[in-house]
Parts: structure tokens; sequence; C-alpha cells
């Protein structure tokens, strides 16, 4: 799969069409009809708006269409973050308990900046 089939089914996944996604990364729709026709290949910056307008886009994968042995090694980066967090956690609360304090109030953030108190 070449990156004009890539972005395709990027914009194909946004439910866009090439000139609402042309307008969405903030670039001509000329650009986008001369990317998907294989008379350009994207630059860097259009390649840097898409990713920024769209983060959950694999940047490794839209460049190179490799998915993987990426995949493979993030599992095993998270699986490694996520035995570090809880070893954090399981120390933290041995500490608490040994100093014998007790939890009064949780506050939980939410990512829309409110939160919650338990």
């Amino acid at each position: 799969m070449n990156i004009q089939e890539r972005l395709q089914m990027v914009i194909k996944m946004h439910n866009l069409t090439a000139s609402s996604f042309a307008d969405k990364i903030g670039v001509q729709r000329s650009s986008v009809s001369h990317i998907m026709t294989g008379r350009n290949k994207p630059s860097l910056d259009f390649l840097e708006k898409t990713l920024k307008t769209f983060p959950r886009v694999n940047a490794h994968w839209l460049i190179t269409g490799i998915t993987k042995e990426l995949d493979r090694q993030n599992s095993v980066e998270d699986s490694k973050l996520q035995s570090e967090v809880n070893n954090n956690l399981k120390n933290k609360e041995n500490e608490r308990k040994q100093q014998n304090k007790k939890v009064t109030k949780v506050i939980i953030f939410y990512d829309n900046n409110t939160f919650e108190e338990r």
C-alpha cells in the first residue's frame, strides 16, 4: 500500500471528501488532488498538518505503511510501563500503610478540565 492509499484510508476513516480533508488540515485542495493522483508526493509540512489534525493516526504507519512491528514494540513498552506504574502504586500504598495515614479525599481530574471529589 502506498502513501496515497494510506491517506485515502485516513480520509475515509474520518468520513471526509478530499476537499473537506484539505480544508480541515489547512492546505489547498489542489495539493490533495495532486497527491491522490500520484502527481506529487506529500511534503513534510503536509504530513505534519495531517498528523496534527488527526492525532490518532499513527505517523509511522502513515509514512511507511508498517504497523505490526510497531504494534509489538508498543505493546511491550506499554506492558513495561504498566508494570512500573503498578509497582509504583504498590510502593506508595506500602509507604502509606507504614505511616498509618488514611485517605480522606480523592480528587479525579478529567480531560475536559472538570474534577470530582470522592
